[in-house]
């Protein structure tokens, strides 16, 4: 067993050294970036096949353990039924969702399949141009390559974590296999954080002292009711979400609008986490009876008020814009204009993901999308607020991936965030146009005045509560047990 593992470990390494760019501490020049050489695009198909022979030599190599580890003595009982439930454990893995992710991170399936073009690459509205004047070079080696690396690399990651104290009353010291869709929300709120205090060009720094506004951000997501943004705050903000239940992308954006109320019930308005209005954009009937969600212009002026608390006339808005753009595969006419809301200054990327694992969408090539996994699970993390020396780098990504539009699922959220009234008149007037080149089947429309959603009924319940009422028609399905349960990421279609 041991000889199987050094040489797989030997394998990984060169097969992960060939998809993951390493820290960008230690390169100066922006056209040699490390790692860029070594995406080859046009090659998916002799790197999947090298996947399959991986996988097949994995599988054996833990059929052989299994073959040399069975008890030779019947006495030794104790003995036995470890190993044989060890052996079960590995089974289980090999052929469950686990494997699946075991070949995408450590096989490279999502990596070493990436393709990148010459075509500009959008991330959150800014513009990459990868053309050169020489035809014959790759666009991984071009400045504007290197410069959207440390853009994505500068993005907030969150992914799963264990190991922090136990939600509520329940036992759940971990959202591994069911926290997917809450981590991809708390990354696109926290890039609205960035955008606002930090603004568009911010990037992450190398040197320390930190920036105490990045660090600020960074805590309040942290994984403990004292964080503002944890998912134990997430959870405990209404009824649309419990402990170990998978959520959709619609019921997870009335949870923020749930969550920022309730806080600004409780907070000073100069000391609020959340410096700006939420408004969730539904269709006709709250989105009840179908229809393109409608940005109504006096609705978010009433939102940006109540926020102000009658001071301000406009403030900054975080817009939220859930969408379902299909059955069971997303209609092909939206592509082309989901990828085209990347183009806004607005942008704040894509809630959503493959079907039944979400992620969190940041930029677009072509008919590609480049997005950030929350499927990854790392030990918790107690960021300070005062502690401009924190080690931050498992808030960010040095590793691209990409998925194709066509594969995303149908049920997902599109966020937008502008900082004041010129910001949301340019963003209407994109939008705008938008629907207009939509053929008649726009992702969303803008109209000045539409009936008043009621506000009331997302926070009719005691912000305290974390319970699932039995008629609730957006309740949250239960998963297997935390400890026990190995069912995979799923959310459902809200």
């Amino acid at each position: 067993m041991t000889l199987y593992f050094a040489f797989w470990m030997k394998s990984y390494r060169d097969k992960t050294d060939t998809c993951r760019y390493p820290d960008r501490s230690s390169t100066e020049s922006s056209k040699d970036i490390p790692g860029s050489n070594k995406i080859e695009p046009g090659t998916s198909e002799k790197k999947h096949s090298n996947t399959s022979s991986w996988s097949g030599f994995l599988v054996s190599a833990f059929s052989n353990f299994e073959k040399y580890s069975a008890p030779k003595l019947f006495g030794k009982k104790e003995s036995s039924t470890k190993r044989h439930g060890w052996t079960a454990t590995v089974k289980r893995v090999m052929v469950g969702a686990t494997m699946r992710r075991l070949h995408e991170r450590i096989l490279g399936l999502n990596k070493t399949g990436i393709s990148i073009s010459n075509s500009d690459i959008w991330l959150l509205g800014v513009c990459y141009s990868l053309s050169n004047e020489d035809s014959s070079s790759d666009a991984v080696h071009s400045h504007g390559f290197a410069t959207f690396v440390e853009d994505f690399e500068s993005r907030m990651l969150m992914t799963y974590r264990k190991g922090f104290a136990a939600i509520g009353e329940t036992k759940y010291t971990s959202d591994v296999n069911w926290g997917c869709m809450l981590r991809s929300s708390q990354m696109l709120v926290a890039q609205a954080l960035i955008f606002h205090k930090l603004g568009r060009n911010w990037r992450k720094s190398l040197e320390k002292p930190l920036d105490k506004d990045y660090i600020e951000i960074l805590h309040f997501f942290g994984d403990s009711e004292a964080s503002v943004f944890s998912i134990h705050n997430l959870i405990q903000a209404g009824t649309l979400l419990s402990p170990g239940s998978w959520v959709g992308p619609y019921a997870m954006c009335r949870t923020w609008e749930t969550l920022a109320r309730c806080k600004l019930e409780d907070i000073e308005l100069e000391n609020q986490s959340l410096p700006m209005a939420i408004y969730v954009v539904s269709g006709d009937g709250d989105g009840e009876r179908g229809g393109a969600p409608v940005v109504c212009v006096e609705d978010a002026s009433r939102r940006c008020r109540e926020f102000s608390r009658g001071q301000a006339d406009w403030s900054p808005i975080l817009l939220l814009v859930p969408l379902v753009l299909g059955l069971d595969k997303i209609n092909p006419r939206y592509i082309p204009l989901l990828a085209a809301t990347f183009t806004f200054p607005q942008s704040l990327g894509i809630l959503g993901g493959r079907p039944g694992v979400s992620t969190y969408i940041v930029g677009v090539q072509d008919e590609n999308a480049f997005y950030l996994d929350p499927h990854e699970v790392k030990q918790v993390v107690d960021i300070k607020r005062e502690d401009l020396e924190a080690d931050t780098s498992s808030y960010h990504c040095n590793t691209i991936r990409q998925i194709s539009l066509d594969l995303i699922d149908p049920s997902l959220a599109i966020g937008f965030y502008c900082r004041d009234k010129d910001d949301f008149d340019n963003f209407c007037s994109r939008a705008s146009d938008l629907a207009a080149q939509s053929k008649g089947a726009p992702l969303l429309t803008v109209a000045q005045s539409c009936n008043s959603m009621n506000p009331a009924r997302h926070c009719e319940t005691s912000c305290d509560s974390a319970g699932v009422h039995d008629d609730d028609p957006f309740a949250a399905v239960p998963t297997a047990d935390a400890d026990n349960g190995t069912q995979e990421d799923e959310w459902q279609i809200l």
